[in-house]
This record gives C-alpha cells, structure tokens and sequence, in this order.
C-alpha cells in the first residue's frame, strides 16, 4: 500500500502541491483527474521519489519511501512517464526486457514474463520489430509492457503509476490500454493513473482523486466525484451525467 500523508511540495515560494493524504489500496485503480496545472504530475513525482516533498511523507507499506533503495524500490514500485525517450534500436522485446532489470529471476522466466507483458498491452505482434520505427502510440503500449513486466504479475504489495497512458492512443487503445491496467489490479496491485478523458475515468476506477490548484477538490467513487458541480468548480465546466446504460457507471456529456 502506498501512502501519503499531508503532502506538500513547492517551488520556489510557490506551493504547488497541498495537503494531499491518501491510501492508494491493494487491488484499487485511483484516477487522478484535473485541469492543466493541477499538480498531477507533480504528485506523481512525489509519489515514485523524483520529487522530495517539502512538508509529509510517502509510505511504500510500512517503509518510508526515501529509506528504500534503487533495487528494492523497483522491484516494488514502477512508474509510467508521459513520455518516455527511447533512441537506440533496441527490439520491442529488449524494451519490454528493460523493465526485468531490477529482478534476478533468470532468463527463462524474465522471457516467459516479457511475453505475457507483451500480450498484455497487445503489443506482441510488434515483437522482433525495432522500436524506432513504431508510431508515438505503439511506443507508448510498448513502454506500458515494461512497467506491467516491472512489477509481473501485479501482486498485492506492489506499485503502479502511470501518467496519462492513453495521450498517444486510438479509441480501441485506449480501452485495451485501461483493461490491461484493469486487470493488473485486480491480481493485486495497487494502480494509480493520470487522466484528462472523464469517462475514461468514471468507467475503469474504483476511486477518482480531483485536483484543483494543487489541492484535493473531492476523492471518492466515480458516481460521487463525476457530478456537475465538482465537474463545474475544477473544470469550469457544465456537464449532464447519465448513467451507462450497461455498465452502470457515469456518463459524462458537455452541454
């Protein structure tokens, strides 16, 4: 379990980031939603160690994230960048690979996990090929295949964030994309995820974290949070909300 307690961080003498606690749970996906400059990917920082906060601290169990070193902090926790550069020819499976580094599980299993990783950001027909001649969304699923063979197969007390992975994606992607992290969780992990789509959102977290100007503006349930009035306060934006006629969850529609 990932857990922060009354976090804040500044720059300069600007706060950028203010009293944000929070449990980030075994099997929970936990989106992070706000407008540009919210502090989501500042929060992100603090949470995977790039960041040292200057007020609070960020619990990885029952360890205090900057105790851990580089080894054991990687084979527990794995994060996904909005970008991710990448400029030597290495094959699509020597990138996933790259995320089997901090382990020493041998050949044979690394090559069983990087398959499986592939197949799960269905990404395994691009193996063999060089990832420098794949399209922006194609290295974006490849590097998602890293961080899912990172942390393969996605137990309880392990770490997943990512931010915005599904900039880069098509619609179908961006679903394939949101079901692999889907189902990492429900193995086990504990995920959390950068997004802008609010549908996105309202269909595949169990709980949405709204950020406005650097502070918590609402967390709880999609169908609590996903509501014109939060929507309104944070976005500036008027919506109607629905249920999915199937699925039950939010329906998120700009008036």
């Amino acid at each position: 379990m990932l857990r922060v307690d009354a976090l804040q961080i500044r720059r300069g003498r600007k706060t950028v980031l203010a009293d944000v606690t929070l449990n980030l749970l075994p099997g929970e996906v936990l989106g992070v939603l706000g407008p540009n400059g919210a502090g989501k990917s500042t929060l992100l920082g603090a949470l995977c160690g790039e960041l040292q906060p200057d007020q609070g601290r960020v619990w990885l169990d029952q360890q205090e994230l900057k105790s851990l070193g580089g080894a054991q902090r990687a084979q527990r926790l794995a994060v996904l960048p909005q970008s991710s550069t990448l400029d030597f020819a290495f094959r699509v499976e020597e990138v996933v690979g790259m995320g089997r580094l901090p382990h020493q599980t041998g050949r044979v299993r690394d090559d069983e996990i990087i398959n499986a990783a592939l197949q799960a950001a269905d990404v395994g027909h691009l193996s063999g090929r060089s990832y420098l001649a794949l399209s922006g969304g194609e290295r974006q699923r490849v590097h998602l295949a890293r961080v899912l063979a990172q942390l393969w197969p996605g137990e309880a007390g392990q770490t997943l964030l990512l931010d915005e992975p599904t900039s880069m994606l098509d619609p179908l992607h961006q679903h394939t994309t949101l079901q692999a992290i889907r189902s990492f969780a429900d193995k086990g992990a504990a995920v959390l995820v950068i997004l802008h789509d609010l549908n996105l959102a309202a269909r595949y977290c169990d709980r949405i974290l709204l950020l406005k100007d650097g502070r918590p503006h609402a967390l709880d349930t999609p169908s609590k949070v996903l509501q014109p009035e939060p929507l309104k306060a944070v976005f500036g934006l008027e919506v109607l909300v629905q249920r999915h006629p199937e699925r039950g969850h939010p329906l998120i529609i700009a008036r």
